[in-house]
C-alpha cells in the first residue's frame, strides 16, 4: 500500500533540508515557518550567548524572543556575503545583550545616585516628592517609561548618547543622520525628560538624577 505525503509534511521536510542561509532567504520573503526552523535549530545557542553577557536567566529568555523578532524585522539586512546566517544571528544577539546590559547598568547608576541623595538630605526630599514616598526601586521604571514616551527618533538619540556613550558626531555617523538633526533631537528629548522628571520627583530630586 502506498502512502501519500500530506502537503504540510512535504513542506516540513523541505524546511528541514534547507540550510540556514536558505532559511534566511525565506524569512526575507516573510516565511514564518522558516523563522520557526531557525528558532528550533539555534535558540539554545543564542540563549547561551545572551546568558553569558547578562548572567540572568529570566532576562535572557525575554531578550531571546526580542532577538528573533529582530531577525524577522532585519532579515533583509542579511546577505550571504556577510557570512553564515548563524554568525549574523550570534552577532545580533550579542549586540542586543550588550545594549540591555548597558541600559540596566545605567539605571543602576541612577538609582545609586538617587539613594545617596536621599541619605544625605532626607528632610529636603520630603517636600519634593509627589503623592508621598517614591520608592528608590521605581526610578528605573520611571526613566524607562519617560523614554518610551518620547518620539522614536528622540529616544534613539538619547539612548545612543547616554547608554552607549556616543558623542553627537558619532551618533550622526552611526545613523547617517545630519549632525544638526541629532543635536536637535537630543535637546528636545532631554528637555522632555527633564520636565517629566521634575513633575514626578520635584526640583531638587531632578538635579541628582540627571
Amino acid at each position: 500500500m502506498l502512502y501519500s505525503i500530506e502537503p504540510h509534511d512535504r513542506l516540513q521536510e523541505s524546511i528541514d533540508n534547507m540550510t540556514d542561509e536558505q532559511l534566511m532567504l525565506s524569512v526575507q520573503q516573510e516565511d514564518g515557518d522558516a523563522l520557526g526552523e531557525l528558532h528550533r535549530r539555534h535558540s539554545a545557542t543564542l540563549r547561551a550567548i545572551i546568558v553569558r553577557v547578562l548572567h540572568n536567566e529570566h532576562s535572557a529568555e525575554d531578550l531571546l524572543q526580542e532577538v528573533f523578532l529582530e531577525v524577522w524585522r532585519l532579515a533583509n539586512r542579511y546577505t550571504q556575503e556577510k557570512g553564515k546566517a548563524l554568525g549574523w544571528m550570534i552577532t545580533l544577539a550579542r549586540r542586543r545583550a550588550i545594549d540591555r546590559l548597558r541600559r540596566e547598568q545605567a539605571y543602576f547608576r541612577v538609582e545609586e545616585r538617587f539613594q545617596r541623595e536621599t541619605e544625605h538630605q532626607p528632610e529636603s526630599w520630603t517636600h519634593t516628592r509627589v503623592d508621598g514616598d517614591i520608592e528608590i526601586a521605581d526610578i528605573r521604571h520611571i526613566l524607562a517609561t519617560i523614554l518610551d514616551s518620547l518620539p522614536v527618533a528622540q529616544k534613539d538619540a538619547v539612548e545612543l548618547a547616554y547608554y552607549k556613550g556616543m558623542s553627537q558626531r558619532e551618533i550622526a555617523t552611526h545613523t547617517h543622520i545630519p549632525l544638526g538633526t541629532i543635536k536637535t533631537r537630543l535637546e528636545l528629548g532631554m528637555k522632555k525628560i527633564a520636565i517629566r522628571l521634575k513633575e514626578v520627583l520635584g526640583e531638587s530630586a531632578l538635579h541628582s538624577v540627571i
